[in-house]
């Protein structure tokens, strides 16, 4: 089975008046974590989403179990594999390459990104001063090569860490644009009106792209501090002390999954087009949101 391309699901979602939904991965570390993404994989694909998108390390390093997950989603779910893709101190002629692969493995949709920096230290800065580089070179080598891919950015509703304000990112998703990019995602965010606030703002500067928001399921205090600490964001007060006050487990994954659902509706009630989960290769969480999601919006 062929999956509809991502723009062309996102139209008959919205004339049907239902929200797309899609699903962040990351690659297993090992043979154990491989058996449970395939599990998480077989529950997510009935949900029937948009497509998986998988994981890039930093500096490319988890690369080649990057492609053995999209492979496997390609040849398997009848989702489309989106790839992410980071050129952080990578040369024009490594990402070149690595686009290539992607394409001739039957990859054609992507996420460009320039990617963090390996947590063994800092690398080179390489030939891309960012991911608008990155979106016109995935971009020539479709035309070069025949191929029609489609290209998702990502972008920050309460501004990139390195930008000097929050908006300076509408400027940039604008660039990313102009470039060939079709979709964008967000970065994890923690009230409605920082997406929504931020929609206004990109489309009243010439953004026409659709802008997808993404979301965390959260469970645990741990994880919504490293979530803030990696967005550069402050954690939402009164969910950090809900969290910390849980009695066990599974009473701060149901406080966190509460606000994800609260944060997911209000969202998608403004006129988001979609939602995007970023699992952490967990299943449960982002089912139970996405199902609580649905019932919500009726």
């Amino acid at each position: 089975m062929t999956a509809l391309p991502i723009l062309d699901r996102l139209a008959e979602d919205r004339k049907r008046g239902v929200p797309t939904v899609s699903f962040e991965l990351f690659p297993p570390r090992d043979d154990a974590a491989a058996i449970g993404l395939g599990r998480t994989l077989d529950r997510l694909t009935e949900t029937d989403p948009a497509f998986f998108s998988v994981t890039f390390g930093a500096g490319g390093s988890t690369r080649e179990r990057s492609l053995t997950v999209l492979e496997y989603v390609l040849a398997h779910t009848g989702v489309r594999p989106v790839a992410h893709l980071t050129v952080v101190g990578s040369s024009a002629e490594e990402a070149s390459a690595r686009v290539r692969g992607f394409l001739a493995a039957g990859i054609t949709d992507f996420l460009a990104l320039r990617g963090d920096q390996p947590a063994a230290g800092p690398v080179p800065e390489g030939d891309f001063g960012g991911a608008v580089e990155l979106v016109a070179l995935i971009r020539r080598i479709g035309d070069e090569t025949g191929a029609t891919p489609t290209i998702g950015v990502a972008c920050f509703p309460n501004g990139h860490p390195h930008h000097g304000s929050r908006w300076q990112d509408v400027d940039v998703l604008l660039a990313k644009q102009e470039a060939g990019a079709a979709f964008a995602v967000t970065q994890v965010f923690f009230h409605p009106e920082d997406y929504l606030e931020y929609v206004e703002r990109a489309r009243a500067a010439g953004v026409r792209i659709p802008i997808l928001p993404g979301f965390a399921p959260i469970t645990r205090a741990r994880q919504l501090h490293r979530l803030a600490e990696l967005s550069d964001l402050e954690a939402p007060a009164g969910l950090a002390a809900a969290l910390a006050a849980a009695g066990s487990p599974e009473a701060s994954a149901a406080v966190g999954e509460d606000f994800t659902v609260a944060l997911a509706t209000a969202v998608l009630r403004g006129g988001a087009p979609s939602a995007h989960y970023f699992t952490f290769n967990q299943h449960g969480p982002a089912l139970r949101v996405h199902e609580r999601v649905r019932a919500e919006l009726g």
